[in-house]
Order: structure tokens, then sequence, then C-alpha cells
């Protein structure tokens, strides 16, 4: 895919066996990861049909830009678990910090949504967790996430 198409899409799916599979783009790693919720949302419901009425704040720390972004996607799909959320807007601000010499990544983000209301919302795929197999952080050009959603 050229360059120039993938500066203006989200995200889009790719062929995984047994799973589910995506790369999500953006200008900055922030969009990129709201991005990767958004598509993370989309295999669960239409995330076009979610209310941003409800907002979770989360913190997060971890030792590695993966770990950040494995841990950042797991407490959305903890917080749909055990609270029946879905979200359909994400505000991610995401910096590192050298800490007694260690680097963190941290993550200061709120996510927007509802209570899923199956009379409302599309039940798609039941996402079980998020996996570190292929998962991917990369720039050309703009910045590429990948993951793999066991399902």
């Amino acid at each position: 895919m050229e360059a120039t198409k993938k500066k203006h899409l989200k995200y889009e799916f790719f062929d995984v066996t047994a799973d589910v599979g995506y790369r999500a783009y953006g200008q900055s790693l922030q969009k990129a990861f709201e991005n990767a919720a958004i598509a993370m949302f989309e295999v669960i419901t239409d995330t076009s049909t979610i209310l941003p009425i409800i907002e979770k704040k989360i913190h997060l720390e971890a030792e590695d830009d993966c770990a950040i972004l494995y841990d950042w996607l797991s407490e959305l799909l903890f917080l749909h678990d055990a609270e029946y959320l879905v979200f359909s807007k994400f505000e991610v601000k995401l910096y590192s910090k050298i800490d007694a010499g260690e680097k963190k990544y941290i993550i200061d983000a709120s996510a927007f949504g509802e209570e899923f209301d199956p009379s409302r919302h599309e039940r798609r795929s039941e996402v079980k967790a998020v996996t570190y197999h292929m998962m991917n952080i990369k720039f050309e050009d703009s910045y590429i996430v990948q993951v793999i959603l066991d399902i």
C-alpha cells in the first residue's frame, strides 16, 4: 500500500489463522494507539453505534513500547469483560521517563463509551485476549502498530 494511503487509513485487518490481526496507523504513536483500540472494539461491535457517555481514565506503566500497547488493549478488554463496557472514542497521552536508570513507558488515557446494549449494539466476535504474537510497532512515514487478538 502506498504511504499516502496509509496516512488516511485508521486501521486494516489481515488474515491470521483462528485469530484476528490488524494494523493501526497514526501520524503520532498516541493516534496509532487510539486507532488500535477502535479496531479492537470493531471486532466486538459496530463502534459507530456507541455513545461516548461514560469516561474511564486509565494510567499504565510498562518497560517497553510493545508492553504498553499490550497493557493498554488488555485493560480496555478487562473493562469490557468486567463492566460490559464498549468504547468508541479514546484520548491517549503516551510518554516515557527514566526512573532509577530504567526507561518506562507511560499511558494516561481516557476511554469513552457505554454499557453494551444488545438491543442497540451488534454482537460480533468475542475477544478472549490480546496476544504478543506478531505484535510490532514501527515508523514508516507514520506509526504502524500490529496486533493479534485471540477470539
